[in-house]
């Protein structure tokens, strides 16, 4: 179960500060997806780096059951990072001199995860392993991004716009493939998106606006990544 209650967080100081999120309290059950949604500048990036341990909190509690990240000092907290979460962003942030699996095993490397090749085969990379990244499509960095963070064997993972910058085709391959990882692994997931389609997907979604959320609802019937509308 993660907590967080009435949850702040400004940039800026003086007549610059900026107020993103303005008193955010949810509850994410275990093994839930979660989509958070709202419009550009609504807070809903900021609120998954704040929840994840990314960013701290200016005021309020993050709690992963009962340990709580917002009092954990930098050491604990990337600990704690380093253990429990997994992140996907748009860009892929792969590093370009390094083969995929050595970019995967950066990721199996922080959780002693030997076995991490298998990550690369459900994603559909065994037969790119020895290939670098510009030798490869937008989709297959996206996959490669995704083996890389589910390699550390994540309790929970984030994802920020991951599809942005795909196509329709591509897009729904990747959500596939991580769907099918979540039934296995059994992982909680929590997803930033600006694609409202994706939401027919998860179980809980939460719609943000101005720093707030305005609305939270849960999909009986969650829809497949080749149900929805694109």
């Amino acid at each position: 179960m993660i907590t967080v209650e009435n949850v702040y967080k400004a940039y800026g100081t003086g007549e610059s500060k900026n107020q993103v999120l303005k008193g955010v309290s949810l509850h994410i059950v275990d093994q839930d997806f979660v989509v958070i949604l709202g419009a550009s500048g609504s807070g809903k990036s900021t609120l998954l780096h704040v929840i994840s341990g990314l960013e701290p909190a200016d005021d309020g509690e993050i709690c992963y059951d009962a340990r709580n990240i917002s009092s954990m000092s930098d050491r604990e907290l990337t600990a704690f990072r380093k253990d429990y979460i997994g992140y996907i962003f748009q860009q892929y942030f792969l590093l370009p001199n390094l083969t995929v699996d050595k970019n995967v095993r950066m990721g199996a490397d922080l959780a002693g995860n030997r076995a991490y090749r298998k990550m690369m085969e459900a994603v559909g990379l065994a037969d790119k392993r020895n290939k670098y990244p510009h030798e490869l499509s937008g989709g297959e960095q996206q996959r490669v991004a995704v083996a890389r963070a589910l390699a550390k064997m994540p309790k929970v993972l984030y994802l920020d716009e991951p599809t942005g910058a795909l196509d329709e085709q591509t897009g729904r391959q990747v959500l596939d493939y991580i769907m099918k990882l979540k039934g296995k692994l059994g992982f909680t997931m929590v997803m930033v998106t600006h694609n409202q389609n994706i939401a027919d997907m998860a179980h809980t979604v939460i719609c943000m606006n101005s720093g707030k959320i305005v609305e939270q609802y849960q999909n009986n019937q969650p829809k497949s990544a080749y149900e929805i509308a694109w």
